[in-house]
């Protein structure tokens, strides 16, 4: 098993078991429905919520290093995961702002990390899973593929509510149930990480794909 994959696991798996367990211990204070999961940040326990998603982002990141040094993500790859892992410490260190005071500096980063996170995650999955670039596909790259795929419609109903609100003159987060939205991505774009990192701790190194026609000039060089 490719140790930094297993490192990573562990540690993704730990921040989100502890987002999800401050989630469900506030149920009945916070609404799940209305309420964005970085509101947790606000209350005494912020620094749980920020461990936890430190952790997440850490895990995240090992596990692009895995990725990357079994020539698995391709420049692309890589840079879109690094993406997410720095939105998500972004999200960590700085807090959520309540924006109906004024705007501020901390809010701002901790709302493009926020972006940069959920949008960098879809990428990273559809491209690096995707199964016509593998040569072997495992049970990990197809449903890594596919939750990039339900990851990507989960931005994609988002922009839609954007667009709705602008026509109707409401605010955008009005428009959805936005935590429950949120909530749902969130678990998406995790389990598809958790998925990447799974293929990335196979034991053995994976052959990088191979480009096309390469494989019919070996066969003829070999032949003469």
């Amino acid at each position: 098993m490719h140790q930094p994959a297993r490192w990573g696991l562990g540690a993704a798996g730990v921040g989100s078991a502890v987002v999800l367990g401050l989630d469900l211990t506030s149920f009945d204070e916070t609404n799940p429905f209305r309420r964005t999961i970085s509101e947790h940040g606000l209350g005494p326990d912020g620094w749980i919520f920020g461990l936890g998603v430190g952790l997440l982002a850490a895990g995240s990141l090992a596990i692009g290093v895995s990725l990357a040094r079994k020539r698995l993500a391709g420049v692309v790859g890589t840079l879109a995961l690094a993406g997410w892992s720095v939105g998500l410490f972004l999200t960590a260190w700085f807090d959520k702002h309540d924006w109906s005071v004024g705007p501020s500096l901390s809010g701002s980063i901790h709302r493009v990390g926020s972006f940069v996170a959920f949008l960098s995650l879809p990428l990273a999955a559809v491209i690096i899973a995707r199964p016509w670039r593998h040569r072997e596909r495992s049970r990990a790259t197809l449903v890594a593929f596919g939750l990039g795929i339900c990851s990507v419609l989960w931005v994609v109903g988002i922009g839609a509510a954007v667009l709705v609100g602008a026509e109707s003159g409401l605010p955008w987060y009005r428009v959805m149930p936005l935590g429950l939205v949120e909530r749902g991505l969130a678990a998406t774009e995790v389990a598809a990480l958790l998925a990447l990192g799974v293929w990335a701790a196979a034991k053995g190194r994976l052959d990088p794909p191979e480009a096309p026609g390469q494989g019919r000039s070996v066969a003829m060089r070999s032949s003469t």
